[in-house]
């Protein structure tokens, strides 16, 4: 199936970046949120984003002005419903996503593809949720995802070729590069990635380094373009602590057992840069780390 109409249900950070990339490879986009204020917030963000993109000559005006007549509110879960496809990009929380999926499939036509952009979760327990688990697939977007070129694509135990072909087609059509991976928590990039961020942690938490020298040492020690306690918070705290108890629940391997130090903040609910305090503190003009 030729996907021409995209649905997108969550208008935060990743919901917003997908209608982004979407409109702009010239597909129709109907953007959902529990309120319409959130839809409109991620509006704002979307032309925001695309502004900086026309100051940076990486594309024209006329592009960004035609993109966002491509995005439409979607007030309710029916106004989904001429959507070829529906990408659910809600909170990492499985139960918050099923809910989502049970109350998405009676306004559905039978053949739009469902899928979520979960960066950990059962793509197989999802599409069990729903009334199409054929027609089911993860289709992970890496944040921000107008930068980021991979999406990885992961299959469920029912996900049928056709379902996997017709989202290959559409994240080609974005420009985006795939990489598959098998329906595994975290599957391929956060179970590799998201372990680290959480070693970071502990060394913090021993007292090993202390958050600019560690993030100091991966920089340059390691090349990496951000430090790990930097980009923990630039994921969110709070995703950050959901992937690593994926990871702990679903592998029981004592190695991925989230730092404690890593639950305190979100307990405390600093939880990076959407709430302006995390690892560093973001409410002055320039961040400053917390130990």
């Amino acid at each position: 199936m030729e996907i021409k109409t995209v649905g997108v249900i969550g208008a935060g950070q990743m919901g917003n970046g997908i209608a982004h990339v979407c409109a702009l490879a010239g597909l129709d986009v109907l953007l959902n949120d529990v309120s319409e204020d959130r839809v409109t917030t991620g509006l704002a963000t979307i032309n925001g984003n695309m502004a900086r993109q026309v100051a940076k000559e990486m594309i024209s005006d006329a592009e960004r002005k035609s993109a966002l007549d491509r995005i439409r509110p979607a007030v309710g879960l029916e106004a989904l419903s001429p959507a070829d496809i529906v990408i659910e990009a809600a909170t990492e929380n499985e139960q918050v996503k099923r809910s989502i999926f049970t109350a998405l499939c009676p306004v559905l036509r039978p053949e739009t593809i469902i899928a979520s952009n979960t960066s950990s979760i059962s793509i197989t327990r999802l599409a069990a949720s729903t009334d199409r688990p054929e027609r089911f697939i993860g289709i992970h977007f890496m944040n921000p995802v107008p930068l980021m070129q991979l999406v990885e694509l992961i299959r469920g135990i029912a996900t049928e070729d056709p379902t996997f072909e017709s989202a290959k087609a559409f994240i080609d059509k974005l420009g985006k590069t795939t990489t598959t991976a098998e329906d595994f928590p975290a599957f391929i990039v956060n179970r590799i990635l998201l372990p680290m961020i959480n070693e970071a942690i502990y060394t913090l938490y021993e007292g090993v380094g202390s958050v600019d020298a560690i993030d100091t040492a991966m920089r340059l020690g390691a090349n990496h373009p951000m430090g790990p306690l930097q980009l923990a918070d630039f994921i969110g705290l709070d995703t950050c602590l959901s992937v690593m108890q994926v990871l702990h629940d679903g592998l029981a391997d004592t190695k991925y057992r989230p730092c404690p130090l890593l639950v305190k903040y979100v307990e405390a609910g600093w939880l990076g840069r959407k709430t302006k305090r995390g690892f560093y503190d973001y409410r002055g003009e320039t961040p400053i780390p917390t130990r």
